[in-house]
């Protein structure tokens, strides 16, 4: 009898495993147009709280940062703000500051 009370633990760690690694690897991707004619894609994941961006055909990692209001990444060069109202700017390069609408 306690042989298969292990192997049913064995078993039910393994499915419990699985399925909390499926849920680490929700995702959300959204893809953005700005005024200047900038287009980036930009990737979330419930695991993490950096925002990832493929911006100018480079990839980039944004570190999220501390915001009265909406949320706030940056790194490399680039910020990103996303207002609570869904309003989203972008700062990459020497560029100045442009609304982004999402498509």
């Amino acid at each position: 009898m306690g042989r298969h009370k292990a192997i049913l633990l064995a078993l039910t760690m393994l499915v419990v495993g699985m399925i909390g690694a499926r849920q680490a690897d929700a995702q959300t991707f959204r893809t953005y147009r700005c005024a200047d004619g900038t287009q980036f894609i930009v990737g979330f994941y419930d695991a993490d709280n950096r925002a990832f961006l493929q911006i100018d055909g480079e990839p980039v990692a944004l570190a999220k940062r501390l915001t009265v209001s909406g949320a706030r990444y940056s790194g490399a060069g680039i910020t990103l703000v996303i207002g609570k109202t869904g309003s989203t700017t972008v700062k990459h390069l020497k560029r100045p500051v442009t609304a982004c609408a999402g498509i």
